[in-house]
């Protein structure tokens, strides 16, 4: 089992900065990703098709004979990452534990700020898991779907994206945080805005780069990561939404032109038995 590859799943384009966290980190394990742009965002959809989105992901992830499902989407982890480790028989990895751990941990005032889509405000998933942490903390919420329609669209480096950012992060400067959870994976292709908008006085916290650490914790915890000799590591990336504009985004963010990218159309709702 350990040299079967590690899954990972997530609403878009967004779910590759955790990728690329993991390939560096874990550079002898093989990989299968999916992006489901096309039904892109997930943050302004009802839980109950962030759910049945979410199954189908997981069985395609399944189909490839994953060894672990890391659910790399804020969103999909708020609302699935329970019910899926209680029903699946491989280890399953969200994104807010280890970024809320951080924020925690960095924060000096206890006003921290986190970033994420309307579904994870709404779910109050990172609030929860902070405050289990540290109870006196503040956390001031903002959703930014805009942001996620900004990556999705590749104007994440545009002028106008860096209008948007301004203008979303205003109300966090009328309160004294020192820290701000980017809760969203989509959301570190804006981080050199958003940096720029507080300021170098306000510490980010890439919730999907950190949530590498717990994946390679989970694979020596179980045996199962992978040996060096046993095989050459690969890493196969599909994609629901169009080809041409992800493989565009995917390669300027993963920094390479070899990557091997998929379209693929999901076979409907799946519910786990």
């Amino acid at each position: 089992m350990s040299n079967r590859p590690i899954g990972l799943l997530d609403s878009g384009i967004g779910g590759l900065t955790v990728l690329k966290a993991a390939k560096h980190k874990l550079p002898n394990e093989s990989f299968v990703y999916i992006g489901d742009s096309a039904r892109n965002p997930y943050g302004n959809r009802t839980k109950e098709e962030i759910v049945q989105y979410t199954n189908e992901l997981v069985q395609f992830l399944l189909d490839q004979k994953v060894k672990m499902i890391v659910i790399a989407c804020n969103t999909a982890t708020a609302l699935t990452l329970d019910v899926l480790r209680e029903k699946l028989s491989i280890p399953v990895i969200g994104v807010i534990s280890a970024g809320s751990k951080e924020a925690v941990k960095l924060s000096q005032t206890r006003e921290i700020g986190v970033l994420a889509t309307q579904s994870t405000v709404n779910s109050r998933f990172y609030t929860k898991t902070i405050q289990d942490e540290a109870s006196d903390t503040n956390i001031r919420s903002i959703a930014c779907p805009e942001f996620v329609e900004l990556v999705e669209s590749n104007q994440h480096s545009s002028a106008y994206a860096q209008e948007v950012v301004a203008r979303k992060l205003a109300p966090l400067k009328n309160h004294n945080i020192d820290t701000l959870v980017l809760g969203c994976t989509h959301f570190p292709l804006l981080a050199d805005f958003i940096q720029k908008e507080l300021g170098n006085s306000v510490q980010l916290v890439d919730s999907g780069a950190l949530t590498v650490a717990n994946i390679e914790d989970t694979l020596v915890e179980l045996n199962i990561k992978t040996d060096d000799r046993e095989t050459t590591p690969f890493t196969k990336i599909y994609t629901t939404g169009k080809l041409d504009l992800f493989k565009e985004i995917a390669e300027e963010w993963m920094e390479s032109n070899t990557l091997e990218i998929e379209h693929i159309k999901l076979r409907g709702l799946v519910e786990f038995e």
